[in-house]
């Protein structure tokens, strides 16, 4: 290990195998080109998102934000896992106690192959009626693109459907920040790819801080939280995470070939 090196320290803390939770954000997806909600290239049709994924906006009209929804899953469609995704999939898959909770609602964790996710903010995915009508399910899948019609309609009622993701100014639902505050009763806690600034998301790196989690963050730029956690990496996720698994393999042939 070299003295100093943040990268090599995450991974020797990975090494026995740790209690884990990772919490991701839009930095997660960039590389896979899926866009993110923040800076100019969030804006569609001069629209930011702040107008368009809100109950009010819905209400007021919901054919302008189906298309807005619309054209989201026909571009994350072709968008497929990058090597952030598939290296966080392989901790879920070899830490027995890994969870990963994500902001994102692009459903590319799930696609890579990882375990036990948490979708804090929901799956664009999704789709709901809009006025929970007693014959829907609460919630179900589809990956129609296009849809075919927009807006589209709840095939139980013919009322509106809406799309499954949290929206400004809702709340999370209680069973997901029930597993949320669950997951941060670990030994390691990492922030990857997140600004750290949308709540009550942001506020899970200091919740685990405080019940004695050792926190990592892992993000190109300064965050607000960069100053309070335990180790902060500044990199890309799909350049951190693949220098940390190929430590932890490099350390797994060590170990193997010491008690040989």
């Amino acid at each position: 290990m070299t003295p100093g090196d943040p990268v090599a320290e995450l991974a020797g803390r990975m090494k026995s195998g740790p209690r884990i939770t990772v919490l991701t954000g839009a930095g997660v997806s960039a590389a896979s080109g899926v866009p993110t909600f923040r800076g100019p290239l969030g804006l569609w049709r001069n629209y930011a998102p702040e107008q368009l994924a809100t109950p009010e906006a819905f209400r007021r009209d919901p054919k302008l934000v189906w298309e807005w929804y619309n054209w989201r899953r026909e571009l994350i469609a072709k968008c497929v896992p990058n090597v952030a995704h598939t290296v966080l999939a392989a901790w879920s898959r070899r830490y027995p106690d890994f969870t990963l909770i994500t902001q994102n609602v692009d459903g590319l964790h799930e696609k890579a192959g990882t375990i036990n996710v948490v979708r804090f903010h929901g799956s664009i995915w999704e789709v709901l009626c809009w006025r929970r009508c007693p014959s829907s399910p609460e919630r179900w899948w589809d990956e129609s693109v296009p849809l075919p019609n927009i807006p589209p309609s709840c095939p139980y009622c013919h009322g509106l459907l809406r799309p499954g993701v949290v929206w400004f100014g809702e709340s999370i639902g209680s069973s997901v920040l029930d597993r949320s505050y669950e997951a941060v009763k670990c030994d390691l806690f990492l922030t990857v790819g997140t600004s750290a600034v949308v709540h009550p998301a942001a506020s899970l790196v200091a919740e685990a801080s405080s019940l004695g989690a050792f926190t990592v963050e892992i993000n190109p730029e300064a965050t607000p939280s960069s100053g309070a956690v335990d180790l902060a990496i500044q990199g890309r996720a799909e350049v951190v995470l693949p220098s940390v698994e190929s430590l932890l393999k490099n350390q797994e042939f060590e170990i193997r070939d010491s008690r040989s």
